[in-house]
């Protein structure tokens, strides 16, 4: 494994430890960051996300007044295509299947073995998928009547089917419906609901479900208060929502500054991130969560010791600050030590640490605390992050991703690139 040494973190709009500069490290490996919108209010991945995010990290919210400028209908308000977080990546097709690659232990390929994939394969029983949320070891898809499923590592009750017992097939999350978008972090998932409200479930130590407590869950539970949600997203230990005022408020771990209310108190309830009341996407990552603006730029807040905050220093901050240079972002998501945008002319641009993949994607190892181009990529639709890697979906179907491939997440054959610092084509997309 090519980082055994990291100890520590997971994303779309709307998964995944945290570190702090100055604070303490919590020891669990992996990460991936996630953010989710809602589809039918503007969602374009991370996360984690990347929403690949995550998750990676991914949607953005017009109905709270965004501009999604060219980047296509994905930006525009068409549902989340591609997540990542950890070490793997997940994507829909457009007949409703799911197709994922890369790090399978805990069976969140969702194609019932628990062996890893260098190349795409398909989701077992998937065939409306709406959406796609991967969290730390897990995975879950929204389905077109509202429900939703997850597969893969389920000892914190992550697959909310109200057991702990892993799924390498995806399996009902209990009582959910209605659901419009999903957000998956290191060992929890958020849902949003039709009626603006929110669910979570999961792991809760640090009180990452919003439910005012401390306890997992293993089937989703409300957060109080949440019922103008446009939005969700969700880092390592904490989520967030983004409200339909363009307010965010998150709520979990705190250490790093990762809910944005200036100072480092973990919440089990959400608290209103300062200064932020224009937001039109949100993502979240292992110790930092950014902002898209309705002007196009970004802030963020958090984590900074790679450069992560994107503002030219390697400062942490529990306020949000400007990205340096971006005018014209349409989604944003948050990695481990690394962050992207996606940009209304179809560009992406990521900052922080590259040191270790070129997770950067411009073809160089380098860091940089300010954003800078990713090499080739000029007609963007989408975009999504996990662990140690970036993918972006381009607007005629193809997939393309760069950074760490240990684990077969870039999709192209771990034996010819064990890591790409430039983008490299999916197989079969």
């Amino acid at each position: 494994m090519r980082f055994a040494i990291l100890f520590g973190c997971l994303g779309a709009l709307g998964a995944i430890p945290a570190c702090s500069g100055g604070g303490t490290h919590q020891n669990n490996t992996q990460s991936s960051g996630g953010n989710a919108g809602a589809p039918n209010a503007g969602d374009s991945n991370a996360g984690g996300a990347a929403d690949i995010g995550g998750s990676p990290n991914d949607g953005g919210s017009t109905s709270a007044g965004g501009t999604a400028g060219t980047a296509g209908a994905i930006a525009a308000g068409g549902p989340k295509p591609i997540t990542a977080a950890g070490f793997q990546t997940c994507a829909m097709q457009s007949s409703g299947s799911v197709q994922c690659w890369g790090h399978n232990y805990h069976g969140q390929l969702g194609n019932g073995t628990t062996k890893d994939s260098s190349v795409p394969v398909t989701v077992t029983g998937i065939t409306d998928a709406k959406t796609v949320s991967a969290g730390h070891e897990h995975t879950c898809a929204l389905l077109g009547g509202g429900s939703v499923q997850c597969w893969g590592y389920n000892v914190n009750g992550e697959l909310g089917d109200g057991t702990t017992t892993d799924s390498p097939l995806p399996v009902a999350v209990s009582a959910l419906a209605n659901v419009t978008a999903i957000a998956s972090g290191f060992g929890h998932n958020c849902a949003l609901l039709g009626d603006g409200t929110v669910q979570c479930w999961g792991y809760n130590y640090n009180g990452q479900l919003g439910n005012g407590t401390a306890t997992n869950g293993s089937v989703p539970s409300a957060v109080p208060s949440i019922n103008t949600a446009v939005a969700i997203a969700t880092g390592f230990y904490h989520s967030c929502a983004l409200l339909s005022s363009g307010s965010v408020q998150c709520w979990g771990n705190n250490v790093d500054g990762q809910l944005g209310t200036g100072d480092r108190t973990n919440s089990t309830a959400p608290i209103s991130v300062s200064g932020i009341t224009n937001a039109v996407a949100i993502a979240g990552g292992y110790g930092h969560s950014c902002a898209v603006l309705k002007d196009g730029s970004i802030q963020c807040w958090g984590y900074n010791i790679h450069g992560q905050l994107g503002n030219g220093d390697l400062k942490d901050s529990n306020v949000p600050v400007q990205v340096s240079g971006i005018t014209n972002g349409v989604a944003v998501t948050c990695s481990y030590y690394h962050t992207c945008a996606l940009l209304s002319d179809g560009t992406a641009r990521c900052w922080g640490d590259s040191a270790l993949a070129g997770e950067l994607g411009n073809g160089a190892m380098t860091p940089s605390s300010l954003p800078v181009a990713v090499t080739g990529v000029t007609d963007a639709t989408a975009i999504a992050s996990g662990d140690f890697h970036t993918c972006v979906k381009l607007s005629g179907g193809s997939i393309q991703c760069w950074g760490d491939n240990s684990y077969g997440e870039l999709g192209n054959d771990p034996t010819t690139t064990p890591y790409s610092n430039i983008p490299v084509t999916v197989s079969g997309f």
